[in-house]
């Protein structure tokens, strides 16, 4: 019996990560059919505020030596075509990957709209704050390095969507609000934020609530 119980978590981890890639892989794909066709995912109604500028540099340079990597790969193992074509098929896909994560971020930005907030993060998360349960939104920069996305503070259970360990808005709930993160539920009291322009945000924002 204690080996069966032992086993059960591991298999249920397991599977979630398996979930969490499938859904990673499923998010690319469809970033780069948004991004082609300029389909941004932002409610009807809703304005969209980009998140992406922190990251975006060092990105975009991950990318390219990735890109730059694959003729030179190539060109090392061409002599073995048995090495050559599935390694070369590997970096397409991965350079590919890269692009869709990025563009995760350009496709799915936190937007502010008649029916709430909708904080995200690229493919990762997509969190529903609908006005009914948001209490205050506020300008509030938190910068913390290699902290728990989520953390007990004065305000209770805050989830902190940081961009380069940054988050520039905190929204504070009138009543817990229960989404998933990492693969798992998690009851949130607040959530921290970052928005490359806080004033527009902030702006949105008032046009809901006084």
């Amino acid at each position: 019996m204690s080996v069966m119980t032992e086993e059960a978590p591991g298999r249920g981890r397991v599977a979630r990560i398996a979930r969490m890639a499938w859904r990673a892989e499923v998010g690319v794909w469809q970033s780069l059919y948004r991004w082609l066709f300029r389909r941004p995912r932002v409610p009807a109604g809703a304005s969209g505020f980009a998140y992406h500028s922190p990251v975006m540099t060092i990105l975009v340079i991950f990318i390219v030596l990735s890109a730059v990597e694959i003729p030179i790969v190539d060109l090392i193992v061409h002599p073995w075509p048995w090495v050559r074509i599935p390694l070369l098929a590997l970096g397409i896909w991965g350079v590919t990957w890269m692009v869709g994560r990025m563009l995760g971020y350009l496709t799915r930005p936190h937007s502010v709209g008649p029916d709430g907030i909708r904080a995200r993060l690229g493919t990762d998360l997509d969190i529903d704050l609908p006005w009914e349960a948001v209490a205050s939104v506020e300008r509030s920069r938190d910068v913390t390095e290699k902290a728990p996305k989520i953390r007990d503070e004065a305000h209770g259970r805050t989830l902190a969507i940081r961009m380069a360990n940054e988050t520039n808005i905190l929204v504070t709930l009138e009543h817990p609000v229960t989404t998933e993160v990492s693969g798992r539920p998690a009851e949130l009291d607040a959530v921290r934020l970052w928005v490359d322009d806080p004033d527009g945000f902030m702006s949105a924002v008032r046009t809901h609530i006084p």
